[in-house]
């Protein structure tokens, strides 16, 4: 018998604030998912398993690792540009099991795709999902990558994103969370060589008892690179969000440029989000920001809205959507993506997020 791995502590930092003492992975027996995709087929390649996550971030990548049977391997040919967004749908379909999905994106020099992995359960499938996503953009390749968390609310997700970026390459991520129970993401954006950009943007809403958990770290570890961080979310009833990000510029990064942004939304009495930015920079001529924001709604927004005539309910929305619309107009037009602010609205009503 394969004796159950010892899980991380809230003592480690990396954990701190996360619910993670209340996993018992002894309580899931390994399992699939049922995958479906648009447009991958004419592009996938080998297994590249490795091609950016070179070491485990902790036990759930090793543990993807060892158990991802069949990952998803999109390779793009140098100089392609994939006009159509390539989709891929995960539906959890029974509880009590565990699954270990895996993507890697290759991108050629001078190319383009555009990717969105979609995460879908009923509510009462009482199940974890643990993907790992690897990206990497050779020199000048354009790749967008599109996460989304529409997850019953009985489903745990601990998911890794990795991204590394060559020679004038530049890299999205985005992730979209609205469902889950726990649902955590631990993205490490690694800009390798001169002139490499990315780009990290996340928009989540979580209420009843709901937590979705952030951490983030921008690695420059070459010349005139540039990474941009913006992470927006909200908590009601009694949720909880957690958000901590880390940007280190190396010694050898001279004229880089990192900024990194979360605000959040406390919606409830009962609800909380943490919120805490680093900097570690080793060489000077640098442009750094990092900034952070919890609090209520605008009393002065709401106040305008209401003195209009506005039902106080629709002011809500009304404020919140405003609140998200600088995440949303930043993301791609892709299946899943377009209707979003529906989405949040359905939430901010407690009518469902699919």
């Amino acid at each position: 018998m394969t004796p159950t791995p010892v899980l991380p502590s809230t003592e480690e930092e990396i954990w701190r604030y996360s619910r993670i003492g209340e996993l018992d992975l002894s309580n899931y027996a390994r399992g699939s998912l049922r995958t479906e995709t648009i447009g991958v087929d004419a592009l996938r390649g080998d297994d590249r398993s490795g091609l950016v996550m070179v070491d485990d971030a902790d036990v759930f990548a090793r543990l993807n690792r060892e158990n991802s049977s069949a990952p998803i391997t999109i390779v793009v040919p140098r100089g392609q540009v994939v006009g159509d967004v390539l989709e891929i749908v995960h539906h959890v379909d029974q509880s009590g099991i565990v699954a270990y999905p895996r993507l890697i994106i290759d991108a050629g020099e001078n190319s383009e795709v555009t990717v969105v992995e979609k995460f879908v359960s009923a509510d009462g499938i009482a199940s974890l999902v643990c993907p790992v996503v690897e990206v990497r953009g050779a020199q000048a390749a354009r790749v967008t990558y599109v996460a989304i968390n529409a997850l019953g609310r009985d489903t745990w997700k601990i998911a890794h994103q990795q991204s590394l970026g060559m020679r004038d390459s530049t890299t999205r991520l985005f992730t979209i969370a609205l469902g889950g129970d726990y649902a955590r993401v631990q993205t490490t954006s690694t800009l390798a060589e001169q002139g490499a950009n990315s780009q990290q943007v996340a928009l989540y809403f979580a209420d009843g008892a709901q937590m979705h958990d952030f951490r983030t770290t921008q690695v420059h570890a070459a010349p005139r690179t540039h990474s941009d961080l913006l992470f927006k979310g909200a908590v009601r009833d009694d949720a909880r969000s957690v958000y901590t990000g880390l940007i280190h510029i190396k010694e050898n990064a001279k004229g880089s440029e990192a900024f990194q942004t979360n605000r959040n939304l406390t919606l409830s009495e009962g609800a909380w989000a943490e919120s805490v930015p680093n900097l570690n920079i080793e060489t000077n001529d640098v442009k750094c920001s990092h900034a952070s924001t919890v609090g209520p709604i605008d009393e002065d927004q709401r106040f305008y809205l209401e003195s209009r005539g506005i039902q106080p309910s629709i002011a809500e929305r009304l404020v919140v959507l405003g609140f998200f619309n600088e995440v949303i107009d930043r993301l791609p037009a892709a299946a899943g993506v377009s209707d979003l602010r529906d989405s949040v609205s359905r939430k901010l009503l407690g009518t469902g997020v699919k």
